[in-house]
């Protein structure tokens, strides 16, 4: 057998948006900024959630949880992306890219089902009212959680087990602005079949069950709230499952982009894109989707910044 000269990999460069030198400053202005959106504004769901008493029902608290995911899904990206436009040393080793991988697969995982499991909540909420606080009850919700969690988990240690298995040679240059799948499969020299097997089947399997699972619950949603009598109901009705079909459609759409193609049709500027609206724009859009389109939300962010101002004007006193 003819030896091949292969040099093995120790770290790559993340090149990102580096092409573009001219637009450095406003790129980092903008997703910096974005980023501090996204931090704040999940942060300030979750604690209305945690210390509103009025939001401490089952859709509440799965939205709250979707808060958490979205702040550390963009943290496992953003920050060394940040550090990455302003740096000459674009180097990440081998192992904090797997690293990095795995993580970001983590939370890829826990929000596809978490947003199935949100549907369902849902569809319990309007189909059956008077079973809803039965079934959703706080054991069932924190199973639920518990089952998001260790899919996530799984699913990112089958990919990184992969992943990892590979090798990479000569070229250590990733067209991107942190380690994922595609970019990666690209840069190895042996034979990534498996890899883009699984990513298409168990990937597939996953993806497809969520969201078919979402579309059957809003057409039996749908289905419920044209039957009902009152205009305020089915008003109210659709209110609350706005905002999640418009997460649904943002996430989704990108995530089909990103990864149901063969490799050799991946384009490194769409996929940038794709990769920008589902790690940042998204999780930063979540937290705003939920609040400004929630009556529930708007209240307690009054009453909280209310109560504030009246602890203060006390202390004064």
């Amino acid at each position: 057998m003819e030896s091949q000269n292969w040099t093995t990999v120790t770290e790559f460069l993340l090149l990102g948006f580096s092409y573009i030198p001219e637009h450095q400053v406003f790129l980092f202005v903008l997703f910096f900024t974005m980023y501090l959106l996204n931090l704040v504004g999940n942060t300030i769901m979750i604690t209305l959630v945690a210390t509103d008493h009025h939001l401490h029902t089952p859709m509440y608290f799965f939205i709250s949880n979707l808060s958490f995911v979205d702040m550390c899904f963009s943290s496992v990206t953003v920050p060394q992306m940040l550090i990455n436009i302003f740096s000459e040393n674009k180097a990440i080793s081998y192992t904090a890219c797997m690293t990095q991988l795995s993580f970001f697969v983590t939370f890829v995982g826990i929000e596809i089902v978490l947003l199935a499991v949100m549907a369902y909540d849902r569809y319990v909420a309007i189909c059956n009212p008077l079973h809803y606080p039965m079934i959703m009850n706080k054991e069932t919700c924190l199973s639920l959680l518990g089952v998001c969690w260790l899919i996530g988990a799984l699913n990112s240690l089958i990919h990184t087990i992969l992943m990892c298995r590979l090798s990479f040679c000569s070229s250590n240059k990733i067209i991107h602005f942190f380690c994922d799948i595609p970019p990666l499969l690209k840069l190895s020299c042996t034979d990534t079949s498996l890899n883009e097997l699984m990513m298409f089947t168990e990937g597939s399997l996953m993806d497809m069950a969520s969201f078919l699972f979402i579309i059957v619950s809003y057409i039996r949603i749908i289905s419920t709230i044209f039957k009902a009598s009152s205009v305020s109901g089915r008003s109210k009705a659709f209110s609350t499952c706005s905002s999640h079909i418009a997460t649904v459609t943002l996430y989704y759409g990108s995530i089909f982009f990103m990864y149901f193609r063969p490799s050799t049709s991946y384009s490194l500027e769409y996929d940038r894109v794709a990769s920008v609206i589902y790690t940042i724009v998204t999780p930063m859009l979540n937290s705003f989707i939920y609040s400004l389109r929630n009556k529930d939300v708007k209240v307690a962010l009054k009453r909280a910044i209310s109560e504030k101002i009246l602890q203060r004007v006390c202390s004064v006193a």
